[in-house]
């Protein structure tokens, strides 16, 4: 990842209006903000293996967020897409309602950038205040400056 989980975000790759209430047609939507992405060579490849990762196991990761994620030789660098649905999303496979999507893509040969972002995305999901701004925000540049502001919290000094 090198670097700041904020680097990974751009608005393009953002969408504050999930219109499916459907896990599959919800991680769709957001996936598909990263067709023709340039570091993923071949985005059905992509889906079919976030598909089937998802198949194995719920990505929800509790407090109405889930990160349908793939390691695969069809991204050439981390991915990372963002959707946000203020009526949730049901992962029947968890029996979880998700607001906060994630949707990542990383590299087979990097698994260390895939944990990085995990435990970056863990450490600002654990406080409230944080998870409040970034179901609060009111476009995707707000987004990110929400996500950049709880990286700067977490890296300040106790």
């Amino acid at each position: 990842m090198a670097g700041r989980l904020s680097s990974l975000l751009d608005p393009s790759l953002i969408t504050l209006h999930v219109q499916s209430g459907k896990r599959t047609a919800a991680i769709n939507e957001v996936a598909r903000l990263l067709e023709g992405h340039a570091h993923v060579v071949h985005f059905q490849g992509f889906y079919n293996e976030l598909l089937a990762r998802e198949r194995l196991d719920t990505t929800c990761l509790g407090n109405e967020i889930a990160l349908p994620h793939a390691r695969t030789e069809h991204v050439k660098q981390i991915v990372l897409a963002v959707g946000r649905s203020d009526a949730g999303v049901l992962f029947e496979n968890s029996n979880q309602t998700v607001k906060l999507l994630f949707v990542l893509g990383t590299p087979k040969s990097n698994p260390t950038d895939y944990l990085q972002v995990v435990g970056a995305l863990c450490k600002i999901f654990k406080e409230p205040s944080n998870r409040e701004a970034l179901l609060n925000a009111a476009t995707p540049e707000r987004f990110i400056a929400a996500v950049v502001a709880a990286e700067d919290k977490l890296l300040r000094p106790a």
